[in-house]
């Protein structure tokens, strides 16, 4: 009977100690829950500034120094582009400028000949003219004492022999006169015809200085492309991408590289119409990312661009509502401390106002 009753009081303490619940285990996972990192407010990914830089000329690349992952400054030349060609151009565009101007300054000198030509013309018709004024006076005396000559003869108190002088000084005098209008006339018809000349030279004139301003701008443009033989980097940035090699032929607007700067990224991502009330313009964020062995490195950025309309969920994008049909695209800029960020990377977007304290 004692083994029996010492064996039955053992039994209940076996049986307790088999069902007790796991306090330990229950415990552990709590804690797990409460140090679990907050979910981030929403996903995007890298974006950055990508400038093409193409050639502006036609030509071989005699050089071309660009090669991937090369940070670059903004004017550093990069390449040349064989400028034969256009210096060929040029000297010829300057040579006929050259001409073109020669040939200007003959025109003005022979305009000059023609204007002295026409003042000596206008003095010989104005010395006539007053030649035939001269002789019109003459013309009316002689008249009058024509006119009395013959009333004179009329009356016998004048002779035959002065009538006919009176008269034939008269005629000679109207002869003359009309001798001089011929005179005048042919002076006339001659300043108009160099008027006519000079008017025609200075037209040619005209003509040859736009044919020098084309020439000129002949020059320039060719000069323009020889200097854009000298291919400059527009922008500081990291080269991401080339397209060309030395010694090959390019053609005007043909891409050389690509680049980026990304010193300062941009983060794209889609928030929810409730999330907007956590989102403003040069409001904090933080982004993350995934630095390997389970660990997340964390940069500070704020937001630059607030979209001004709701668009579908693009397709590669998570939100944290995924059943919410409209979101709203949001830009963080970020400063790409030790170069993180890459372009097309994935990350997770905390927003300043979200964030809890530890």
């Amino acid at each position: 009977m004692s083994l029996l009753a010492a064996t039955l009081r053992r039994a209940p303490r076996r049986a307790a100690h088999r069902w007790r619940p796991p306090i330990v285990l229950i415990g552990i996972a709590a804690s797990i829950s409460c140090n679990r990192a907050p979910q981030p407010d929403a996903y995007g990914n890298v974006e950055a500034t990508e400038v093409v830089v193409s050639a502006e000329a036609a030509g071989r690349l005699t050089t071309y120094t660009v090669v991937e992952g090369q940070k670059l400054a903004a004017d550093a030349a990069v390449a040349t582009i064989d400028t034969t060609q256009l210096n060929i151009e040029r000297e010829q565009a300057a040579a006929q400028r050259s001409a073109t101007a020669s040939r200007a300054n003959e025109v003005r000198q022979q305009i000059a000949v023609l204007e002295a030509q026409r003042a000596a013309a206008t003095a010989q018709r104005d010395a006539a003219k007053a030649q035939r004024d001269a002789l019109a006076s003459q013309h009316e005396i002689a008249k009058r004492a024509y006119d009395r000559t013959n009333r004179l003869f009329a009356e016998q108190a004048a002779t035959s022999q002065q009538l006919d002088q009176t008269e034939r000084d008269y005629r000679v005098l109207g002869d003359q006169i009309k001798a001089q209008d011929e005179q005048l006339r042919a002076h006339e018809r001659q300043i108009a015809a160099q008027a006519d000349q000079i008017r025609a030279a200075r037209a040619q004139v005209q003509t040859a200085e736009q044919q020098v301003a084309s020439a000129d701008a002949q020059v320039n443009l060719v000069g323009e492309r020889i200097r854009k033989s000298d291919v400059r980097n527009p922008v500081d940035g990291t080269v991401l991408t080339t397209y060309a090699k030395a010694g090959e032929m390019v053609q005007v607007g043909q891409p050389l590289y690509r680049i980026a700067n990304l010193t300062t990224v941009d983060v794209r991502a889609y928030v929810t119409e409730p999330q907007l009330a956590a989102v403003r313009l040069g409001g904090g964020a933080i982004v993350s990312v995934d630095a390997g062995r389970g660990q997340r490195q964390s940069l500070s950025g704020e937001v630059s661009w607030i979209s001004a309309r709701a668009e579908f969920t693009p397709t590669p994008i998570q939100t944290r509502e995924e059943r919410a049909d409209l979101v709203y695209a949001i830009k963080i800029r970020v400063p790409n401390t030790g170069n993180v960020l890459k372009i097309g990377m994935p990350v997770d977007v905390q927003l300043a106002s979200n964030r809890t304290a530890p």
